[in-house]
């Protein structure tokens, strides 16, 4: 009788794990795939997470704020993109064929979304990291709930995904929550800021 209700505990605790694999999506991706309506790709452009630490945070999970306005005002410099913004701001993948970025200083992206929990453990993060490095890195928010179109561009199966586009070269993406220290490392390896 014990075994039998070690057993039933075990496929419970197997169960809410996948649960939670598939409510935030897998890890197994680490490769930015850039889907234009041509087809072509960016391949390889992952970043090495053995070099950026992919573990949690232990940020407390503060709620995104969902006044997205009041994101864009103020000394912070987290902007909600949509699709129409990206395109004029980032990269336009419906006129371009190759990657050409057309900001003025280095950007990460968080893809995510109000629903998933490593995602507002990232927001309070990049909100500290805006106010650092302002006026060096500028720091986008796409929620992939709203801008579906932009989450298929980029194959994001998984979020929280961040994608760092440096000024020159291609942009790299990581899935998963990251620390601090990890957004830190990126930001002076793949952007090329310190």
């Amino acid at each position: 009788m014990k075994t039998t209700i070690n057993i039933y505990g075990v496929i419970i605790l197997a169960v809410i794990f996948a649960a939670l694999l598939v409510s935030c999506g897998k890890k197994d991706d680490k490769t930015v795939t850039y889907n234009t309506p041509q087809k072509e790709q960016f391949k390889n452009n992952s970043v090495n997470n053995n070099n950026i630490n992919n573990s949690t945070n232990n940020t407390s999970t503060e709620k995104i704020n969902n006044n997205k306005e009041n994101n864009t005002k103020g000394s912070t410099k987290m902007v909600h993109l949509t699709a129409a913004e990206f395109k004029q701001k980032v990269f336009n993948y419906e006129t371009e064929k190759e990657w050409k970025f057309t900001g003025d200083k280095p950007v990460i992206i968080d893809f995510y979304a109000d629903w998933c929990g490593p995602c507002k453990m990232v927001a309070p993060v990049l909100e500290e990291l805006s106010k650092e490095y302002d006026g060096k890195v500028q720091i986008y928010k796409i929620d992939t709930e709203e801008e579906q179109e932009l989450a298929q561009v980029f194959g994001i199966r998984s979020i929280p995904s961040i994608l760092f586009i440096p000024m020159e070269g291609k942009p790299q993406m990581t899935m998963g929550a990251l620390p601090k220290e990890s957004f830190v490392q990126a930001i002076n390896e793949v952007l090329k800021v310190n």
